[in-house]
C-alpha cells in the first residue's frame, strides 16, 4: 500500500470538513450530539483556524493508494508546559484501520515534528487508548506518561521524538 500525508491548503479544507462528519459520527458512541436540522453534524469547533491563524496549526489529510483514509490536526504549542505538539485529532477511516495506516501516519507525523509531544483521548474510548499506547510505545521504545485530566478524566499520553542524546534548545 503506498502511504503518503498531504498538507492541507485552504483550496482543500473543504475535504477535511467532509470527513470530520465520519469523526463526528464515531465520536456519538462517546458523546452527546447529534445531526443538526440538515443532516449533518455542527461544524467541529476551531477547525477554520487551521488555515488563518498562523503557523502553530497544521491539518493533514492521509492518503492510502490515491485514496483519502483520514486526517490528523497537529498543533504547535507555545508556552506550555506540557509539550510542543498536540495530536489534536486523527482519524482512520473504518476500511483502512488494522492495516497499518494509522501507525504509520502517527509515526510520520512524530518524524515531522520533533520535540516532546501530547496525545489525548476520551475517557470512554478504549478502543482509541489501546491504540496510542500501541502506536507511541513503539516509536518511543515504551517511554511514555500517562495523565489523566483532573475534571474530565480523559487520559493523555507524554512523550518525546527527540533522540535520547540529544540536547533540547
Amino acid at each position: 500500500m503506498e502511504l503518503s500525508l498531504e498538507l492541507v491548503t485552504k483550496e482543500r479544507k473543504h475535504i477535511i470538513s467532509k470527513l470530520m462528519q465520519f469523526y463526528l459520527y464515531d465520536f456519538t458512541r462517546y458523546l452527546d450530539f447529534d445531526l443538526n436540522q440538515e443532516g449533518v453534524f455542527p461544524s467541529y469547533p476551531g477547525l477554520e483556524s487551521y488555515w488563518y491563524s498562523g503557523n502553530n496549526k497544521y491539518p493533514f489529510l492521509i492518503i492510502a493508494d490515491g485514496n483519502f483514509a483520514g486526517f490528523a490536526l497537529v498543533d504547535r504549542l507555545l508556552h506550555n508546559p506540557e509539550g510542543q505538539f498536540y495530536m489534536t485529532e486523527f482519524f482512520v477511516m473504518q476500511k483502512y484501520r488494522r492495516s497499518g495506516v494509522g501507525t504509520w501516519a502517527a509515526h510520520s507525523l512524530f518524524d515531522m515534528f520533533p520535540g516532546d509531544w501530547k496525545v489525548s483521548q476520551i475517557r470512554a474510548n478504549s478502543a482509541a487508548r489501546d491504540f496510542w499506547h500501541r502506536v507511541i510505545g513503539n516509536y518511543a521504545k515504551s517511554t511514555f506518561q500517562e495523565r489523566f485530566n483532573p475534571q474530565q478524566g480523559n487520559p493523555s499520553q507524554y512523550f518525546s521524538t527527540l533522540p535520547p542524546n540529544r540536547l533540547k534548545q
